[in-house]
């Protein structure tokens, strides 16, 4: 079972003429997503990997039929307007890649989705990827690398951090631990699909056996998982490792969201609300594959 994106469901691209939408759009259709169009305004009629290229969204639609998800790579100042296209003509899922999109923008993005009955990946996001089957965004670089890089299995990986989660899928596939989905929420402050909502998700995924994230100082995410722990809302394993051990306050760690204002948002603060919940912290990365295999062994989960 797909945690977001249903079994064969359409995908357009946004931007697809762009250096990056060809490129990713070769990830994508490669390794297996139902790509079937993309759009770039004043392009209609063009082909970009024999898909054809539309002017707008609304034409795309049109032509090819119910489409479920647009991946974006266009400029962070198109952002907004090309997701409320996509979400007006009934687009349900956007993955949002580009970063220094405007908070106000994505605050509008944010109000818009709710109004749709719509959900967006990131802004400032890689995709995700449901390993085997598709993959949104650019995660994995090549098919043929995404193919070696992500090993299935039962263990569903979120994180915030792009290269954290490429590097998460490669030690735990190498330590063993194959992964179901792997979803990069985002790096910037507000994003659409955060830690809660996405380990909600995995929760409820029957491929899914227990979850790993990757989470870091800044925001609440990361305390806000600790909370659906604690309510019985998740009761799967969760394994965290949370970066940031050597940040200050008023530090920003990497990422736009990761930043410790007024004593908030604190690694120690983060691990002491995971750990009081029950899920288990991993303190060395190197280790990571290895706790989750005794994790999963101590509660008879097959790795």
């Amino acid at each position: 079972m797909s945690i977001l994106l249903p079994d064969n469901a359409q995908v357009i691209v946004q931007g697809i003429t762009g250096r990056e939408g060809v490129a990713r759009t070769q990830l994508m259709k490669g390794y297996g997503t139902n790509i079937v169009g993309g759009v770039t305004p004043g392009r209609g009629g063009q082909e970009v990997e024999g898909l054809p290229v539309f002017d707008s969204v609304k034409e795309c639609v049109a032509e090819l039929g119910e489409v479920f998800a647009s991946c974006l790579f266009i400029p962070a100042p198109l952002v907004k307007d090309a997701t409320l296209e996509a979400f007006a003509a009934g687009i349900k899922l956007a993955v949002i890649v580009p970063d220094r999109v405007p908070l106000h923008d994505v605050l509008e993005i944010k109000a818009a989705a709710k109004d749709y009955g719509a959900d967006f990946l990131g802004p400032n996001t890689l995709g995700c990827v449901c390993v085997n089957r598709w993959v949104l965004g650019m995660m994995g670089g090549r098919a043929e690398s995404a193919r070696k890089f992500f090993k299935p299995g039962s263990v569903g990986v979120t994180s915030r951090s792009g290269g954290i989660t490429s590097s998460m899928a490669y030690y735990l596939g190498k330590g063993g631990v194959g992964a179901s989905t792997i979803v990069h929420v985002g790096g910037d402050s507000v994003v659409g699909l955060p830690h809660p909502e996405i380990v909600k998700r995995f929760e409820t995924d029957d491929q899914t056996k227990a979850i790993v994230m990757f989470g870091e100082i800044g925001g609440s995410q990361e305390e806000q998982v600790a909370e659906l722990i604690e309510n019985g809302e998740i009761t799967k394993p969760l394994i965290a490792y949370i970066g940031g051990k050597g940040a200050k306050e008023g530090t920003r760690f990497s990422h736009a969201g990761a930043i410790i204002e007024g004593g908030r948002g604190t690694r120690e603060g983060k691990i002491e609300a995971l750990t009081k919940a029950g899920a288990t912290i991993v303190e060395d990365f190197d280790q990571l594959a290895e706790v989750v295999k005794q994790v999963l062994k101590a509660k008879g989960i097959e790795v």
